[in-house]
């Protein structure tokens, strides 16, 4: 039977955040959402959680939602995340990404909270040779928002041994899809499935494929997408470890395949509008791998992870549905 909590959730405003959110307070936990809508939208928090529109950095509130609302767990989402920003703007993101964390886990001890679920990222793998990539591969990041996400993960690692602290981070890979409530809306946007579907509907000229001379089947580079509502229930599914006294560890959250180029899903999402999508071909963008996929193996045997919504037409459709309710 699951332990039902009083969950905080950082970044709970935001596209993943707010999906879990939903997911949290569907399968009976309580949420608080702790995010300060630089990013986020609070009309994305799903009816019945609370929001607590405050900074990462704001220690002193931190300590004080957690002991008031006796929070039993933290599922921690709020940073920046742009690749290339982080390159530009380094400095934004240590002080959001690492000192935000650290932040939230000093109060986090103020508060005697000891369980924490982290939203982490592929980028900490870096640039690859070897696929699928599982969690025992050297971290190799390339660029300041996977170094943060991984200077993050050992904090969480060395204040377990020191503090008690038990953890279990996610290492996402391309999150996709929507729920009935929410999906993405980011600005600017930078994810490929809402691109083409903005094409689609005629909300931008084009798409744009960053090189089509890959050594891939179709010369277009290679992700992993994992549907959004997946990865709310891995979330809820670790919770729910920590909570019965799992150690914690680290899980990669993909769809388990071989992925899909960039073609494939143009031409998914053409299947699934009925629309013909334009397309233009440019230059590789620097840094872009050929190949990133995940092992999942993990987080089936450890947490029973089965994703569900794991077909590429049926993610398209639900990022394409919920974009089309909302034609504004």
């Amino acid at each position: 039977m699951v332990r039902l909590m009083r969950v905080l959730v950082t970044g709970g405003a935001g596209y993943i955040g707010s999906v879990v959110a939903e997911w949290l307070l569907q399968h009976g936990h309580a949420v608080v959402v702790y995010d300060n809508l630089v990013r986020g939208h609070a009309d994305a928090i799903p009816p019945g959680g609370i929001l607590v529109r405050a900074d990462l950095l704001d220690g002193e509130t931190l300590s004080r939602e957690l002991r008031e609302h006796r929070i039993d767990a933290v599922v921690h989402m709020a940073a920046e995340s742009l690749v290339g920003e982080s390159v530009a703007h380094p400095d934004r993101y240590y002080r959001t990404n690492v000192l935000g964390g650290l932040t939230l886990l000093d109060a986090m001890r103020t508060a005697g909270v000891g369980l924490l679920v982290f939203s982490s990222s592929a980028a900490v793998y870096g640039d690859r040779a070897k696929q699928p990539i599982e969690e025992d591969d050297p971290p190799l990041p390339t660029n300041p928002y996977g170094e943060c996400k991984l200077a993050f993960e050992r904090a969480l690692g060395w204040y377990g041994r020191a503090y008690g602290l038990r953890s279990v981070s996610l290492r996402y890979f391309n999150a996709a899809g929507a729920s009935t409530l929410c999906g993405e809306r980011h600005d600017p946007e930078s994810h490929l499935i809402p691109i083409v579907l903005q094409a689609a509907a005629g909300r931008r000229p084009a798409v744009t494929i960053h090189g089509d001379d890959y050594p891939t089947r179709d010369g277009t580079c290679v992700r992993d997408y994992v549907h959004v509502l997946d990865i709310a229930a891995a979330h809820a599914l670790a919770l729910d470890a920590l909570a019965r006294g799992h150690a914690g560890g680290i899980y990669n959250l993909g769809c388990g395949g071989e992925g899909y180029t960039v073609r494939e899903v143009i031409e998914a999402a053409g299947a699934v509008t009925g629309r013909t999508i334009p397309v233009v071909v440019g230059a590789r963008r620097p840094g872009d791998p050929a190949v990133l996929v995940a092992a999942t193996g993990r987080a089936t045997e450890d947490l029973g992870w089965r994703p569900q919504y794991q077909d590429l037409g049926r993610i398209i459709r639900a990022a394409w549905d919920w974009m089309a309710a909302r034609p504004a």
